[in-house]
């Protein structure tokens, strides 16, 4: 899930103040600009992923232009992906269980199959097709 809005900086003393006023409760700030891209990308990583695991509708970006900016402030565009962040968020493992006829576990496990690698491998390739 790839997603690209349109953030807000504002300078402070020491960085930048950053908000998306697309997105409810979302903002950060940074040390310089560097830090605030990079904090901006998780931030806004970390709200849309909580709006979609909440079922709620993801609300659409507002067009750059149309941003209503103060004094010294200035907007840019901001990208993360939520399926990024949610391997990095929530990578452990859970255990799941499942059948499989008699036979077919007799010879994979001869054949040394690693059956939790079969199974991650073939869930990777559906979740993305």
């Amino acid at each position: 899930m790839k997603y690209v809005y349109p953030a807000v900086f504002t300078p402070e003393e020491t960085g930048f103040s950053i908000d998306f006023p697309d997105i409810e409760s979302c903002y950060t700030c940074g040390d310089d600009l560097v830090d605030g891209i990079e904090m901006a990308e998780d931030i806004l990583a970390s709200r849309l992923y909580d709006i979609e695991v909440s079922g709620k509708t993801v609300p659409d970006p507002s067009p750059l232009d149309t941003l209503v900016l103060k004094n010294g402030e200035f907007s840019t565009l901001v990208h993360c992906d939520t399926i990024v962040y949610r391997k990095l968020k929530n990578g452990k493992a859970v255990k799941k269980t499942l059948s499989i006829p008699q036979w077919m576990d007799e010879m994979a496990s001869e054949k040394g199959i690693n059956f939790s690698k079969v199974l991650q491998d073939a869930l990777a390739a559906q979740l993305q097709g």
